[in-house]
């Protein structure tokens, strides 16, 4: 699926999939263990629950769980896919300065806080997923590498784009931020203003 002038300066860029539509017991089975994993993540945290406890929650077999969704770390993608899909209609569609029609840097500056914000509230299913080496570079990631990659180059910002996007990106890891809040003491805020300021250098303010 492909969208419109979301970003400035690049080609389309494409929403990020669901799975096929399914019909019948496979659709059913499948709500079932995403129904249960979602219960279990929201009582106990999503490091604490295993493949077993879904599978177990949702009175399947463990094999049946594997099947769909291939790993752990594949399931913990789809729980983030609908929040992902509602970032990503902001970014590419919603008022600026998030969304189109504000200065690239400005653009710039407002995805590092909201996505920052986003990393903390799903910052166990983000890391759970993105220490999978299939999953880590998965179309999510892609995605906001290609966002943040596109908005240094419609703010005319010089030298390796692609070394200066994997730097901005790498402050968002979410075993990154979740360091240096719990660990340095870094608040969400000083972590956004830090952003700013290598986003602002990068861009030659």
């Amino acid at each position: 699926m492909s969208v419109g002038n979301g970003t400035a300066g690049t080609s389309p860029l494409p929403l990020t999939n669901s799975v096929p539509v399914e019909r019948g017991d496979a659709a059913r089975n499948r709500a079932l263990l995403l129904d249960a994993a979602r219960l279990l993540v929201a009582e106990r945290g999503a490091e604490a629950v295993t493949m077993d406890d879904v599978a177990a929650a949702a009175g399947v077999g463990k094999g049946t769980l594997f099947r769909r969704f291939g790993s752990r770390a594949g399931l913990m993608l789809v729980l983030l896919d609908e929040d992902e899909k509602i970032q990503q209609q902001a970014f590419m569609f919603g008022p600026p300065p998030f969304g189109p029609g504000a200065p690239p840097l400005e653009r710039l500056l407002a995805y590092g806080r909201e996505r920052l914000q986003f990393v903390w509230d799903h910052r166990a299913l983000l890391s759970d997923a993105t220490r999978d080496p299939q999953t880590r570079f998965n179309s999510p990631a892609t995605l906001h590498r290609t966002h943040v990659r596109s908005l240094l180059a419609a703010a005319d910002t010089s030298g390796d784009l692609d070394a200066q996007a994997d730097a901005l990106v790498a402050l968002l890891d979410a075993d990154y931020v979740t360091h240096r809040f719990v660990d340095l003491g870094r608040s969400l805020r000083e972590q956004g203003d830090a952003w700013e300021s290598v986003a602002r250098k990068l861009c030659g303010q």
